[in-house]
């Protein structure tokens, strides 16, 4: 399935910049798949940004451009059953014929794509085995353990109870 405006949730990038983290809303014309994330996300200043893309509360997309390389993590395999989004990362990563079950959330992609801003991919790993958390909960403790985590929050319109 197409990913329709109303199904993502947020779309943001994060780039640094000289007085440090700067967030955004990605436009959906930037959300069609992974390529059209990253040629977003290299327009931005700075090198290294960051794309955080929640989904209708069902899974995540991380990607991340560092020079020409682009780097992604996608929360949940099993999601590339029901979104074009989610398939065009597993296009992306050469996992096309992955299969997974769809009871299980299982990652795909690169897990270490933070460890040089801080978030290694133990920290990551641990933070996705919380079955029990949303997109925009796991998203947004990764954005602050980044560094970015009260600009995130306010671009996402996340409050914690």
């Amino acid at each position: 399935m197409a990913v329709a405006e109303d199904d993502i949730d947020f779309a943001v990038a994060a780039y640094r910049d000289g007085a440090g983290w700067s967030v955004q809303e990605l436009v959906p014309d930037h959300l069609e798949d992974v390529e059209s994330i990253a040629a977003a996300l290299r327009r931005l200043p700075g090198d290294g940004a960051v794309a955080m893309v929640g989904v209708d509360e069902d899974f995540f997309l991380i990607v991340r451009t560092v020079g020409p390389t682009t780097r992604v993590l996608l929360s949940d395999a099993s999601a590339a059953d029901d979104w074009d989004l989610a398939e065009s990362a597993l296009d992306f990563l050469g996992l096309t014929d992955l299969e997974v079950d769809d009871d299980e959330a299982v990652p795909a992609g690169d897990l270490d794509l933070l460890g040089d801003l801080g978030l290694s991919d133990l920290d990551l790993t641990e933070l996705l085995e919380d079955t029990d958390a949303y997109p925009d909960e796991l998203l947004s403790d990764v954005a602050a353990r980044l560094g970015f985590g009260e600009q995130f929050d306010d671009v996402v319109g996340f409050t914690t109870a």
